[in-house]
């Protein structure tokens, strides 16, 4: 039996004003270990929302959620802030990187966040890192100085950096021409065959969702099929 690296029971999300809107209905599936899955449904759909809650940085919904079998309920925000550290890499549709330092210092960010690892042993995982997506040869330059694609792919080496159970992606490709698009896909696909990187991407693009391993599609709050 496969590991689950995430499992959603039965979430349910409101947001309160004038008029109560329930967003997420009833929202229940897994993702495995390895598994390459995507997230599509039209705009406001609740797929945003959802990706939010999976990565622990909502709390104010109903149901359940373990991420490594572990449940996120009771948990404090400290303890929300350490899974989101140690256990998920995120990649967004804007890269993020910060400006005023490096390439190689920008991979090496969050794992300097989490404390686990030495300053110089850091540094060699984060070119370990680089070297898998043939960006290794740009550590030293500054973020401004790389193409759009590139950016996403130092993105994306931030994300590997402590090692993640799951990698969660809030329309990562959005922001990126097609050809840039296609190589990130691959990028992507690699992690899933080749180092079992347990993906969760959120994608408005039917083509980059059609070649994921699983599509979840969604529906004014609720998952059509799985």
């Amino acid at each position: 039996m496969a590991d689950k690296v995430i499992q959603a029971i039965k979430i349910n999300k409101h947001f309160d004003g004038a008029q109560q809107q329930h967003v997420l209905k009833d929202v229940s599936f897994s993702v495995d270990k390895g598994d390459f899955t995507s997230i599509v449904g039209k705009s406001g759909c609740g797929k945003s929302t959802l990706l939010y809650i999976l990565s622990t940085m909502d709390t104010d919904y109903e149901g359940d959620l373990l991420i490594d079998n572990d449940p996120m309920r009771l948990k404090n925000e400290a303890e929300l802030a350490r899974v989101r550290n140690e256990k998920i890499g995120f990649v967004f549709q804007f890269h993020y990187l910060l400006n005023e330092f490096s390439v190689l210092r920008n991979v090496m960010i969050p794992g300097l966040k989490l404390g686990k690892y030495a300053e110089k042993e850091l540094e060699h995982r984060a070119m370990e890192k680089l070297k898998i997506f043939g960006i290794d040869d740009q550590a030293l330059k500054m973020p401004n100085q790389l193409s759009g694609g590139q950016k996403q792919r130092v993105a994306i080496a931030r994300a590997l950096i402590n090692d993640p159970i799951i990698i969660m992606g809030d329309e990562p490709t959005g922001n990126l021409d097609k050809k840039n698009g296609e190589i990130v896909f691959e990028l992507f696909q690699k992690l899933a065959r080749e180092f079992q990187q347990t993906l969760l991407i959120v994608t408005h693009d039917m083509e980059f969702a059609k070649a994921t391993d699983h599509v979840i599609e969604m529906e004014d709050g609720r998952i059509l099929n799985t």
